[in-house]
């Protein structure tokens, strides 16, 4: 088995040079840049747009809406606001992508109507989802949420849904034939104490969220060392997201983390916004420009860029 290195040396060369191209991306030097046009969207800080273009199909692969006319699990410890989809199409509007991936947030738990909803809204052509479900699902309803457009379910562990550990085997090889993946949101810990687990499922998993690295030293957690090495086997995709996690702006410890996966693993990265940003508080929402922007320091090269933004999500999500 193949163990993935990443030295010292090689990390404070990274944050160094992280720490030069950040340098001008700081909440305040970056709200002082001259702007064209702004776009005001909820749930954002912010009005500029991102400085970063992106290509045609560019794909935003993780954020959630949330519509008090659907029931809020009576256990849900996440209860935003309504975020809808009018109120998504403003951020794409914003920072310039197209196609998206909607993640069934813990809040509603196995009840996937407003998911099923929304992308019937957004329309099949540029939108995809991933779903969450039990060991109770029918084979039935899988093909039917196969159909409208789910590519993958989601297991939470922070918080934690309705799916255990226990049943992810099971349902990996339900799914397998369609294509689907298992998506992941654990903290660092978790994610290494259930090593076994993702090594041996039938579909590809997906770790939300950088796989939720402690700062400053994230590249030292054993958890780095895992998600690399099932990046390398080709077992795993990681979200180049929510560089806010346990972090302050700019941002440059889960920025530098960013770089190396994409580095190390271009073609098993995808970037998503985590839009409406539902751990932060009402006043403390992200710059989402920003977060774009900062995936442009993370991964200068545009060509490289390019693929995590739209060949990965192309393979992962199946788009046409």
């Amino acid at each position: 088995m193949t163990t993935f290195l990443f030295n010292r040396r090689q990390a404070l060369q990274t944050l160094g040079a992280l720490a030069a191209a950040t340098a001008g991306f700081g909440m305040t030097g970056y709200a002082q840049q001259p702007v064209q046009k702004e776009k005001r969207v909820r749930f954002s800080k912010g009005t500029e747009l991102a400085k970063t273009k992106v290509p045609a199909n560019a794909t935003d692969c993780h954020h959630h809406l949330y519509d008090s006319n659907f029931p809020m699990l009576p256990t849900a410890t996440l209860r935003p606001a309504d975020a809808w989809v009018c109120d998504y199409r403003m951020l794409q509007q914003r920072i310039g992508t197209t196609r998206n991936v909607i993640i069934q947030p813990s809040t509603y738990g196995v009840d996937n109507r407003l998911l099923v909803k929304s992308i019937a809204e957004f329309g099949l052509k540029n939108c995809r989802a991933v779903c969450m479900i039990d060991a109770d699902v029918s084979d039935a309803e899988l093909k039917r949420l196969h159909e409208v457009g789910v590519r993958g379910f989601r297991f939470n562990m922070f918080p934690a849904g309705s799916t255990t550990l226990e049943m992810l085997p099971l349902l990996a090889k339900r799914v397998a034939p369609m294509g689907w993946h298992l998506q992941v949101n654990a903290e660092a810990k978790d994610l290494i104490t259930a090593k076994s687990t993702w090594s041996n499922l039938s579909v590809p998993v997906v770790f939300d969220h950088l796989g939720r690295l402690p700062v400053p030293n994230g590249m030292s957690h054993p958890t780095f060392a895992m998600v690399c090495e099932l990046l390398q086997q080709g077992k795993a995709y990681v979200k180049l997201s929510a560089f806010y996690n346990y972090s302050k702006p700019p941002y440059s410890d889960n920025v530098q983390v960013a770089s190396v996966y994409a580095k190390e693993f271009p073609a098993r990265c995808v970037w998503g916004s985590d839009w409406p940003h539902p751990t932060e508080g009402y006043d403390n929402k992200p710059d989402d420009a920003l977060l774009l922007d900062l995936l442009a320091v993370a991964v200068p090269d545009e060509a490289a860029r390019n693929r995590i933004l739209v060949d990965n999500p192309k393979r992962l999500y199946q788009f046409d």
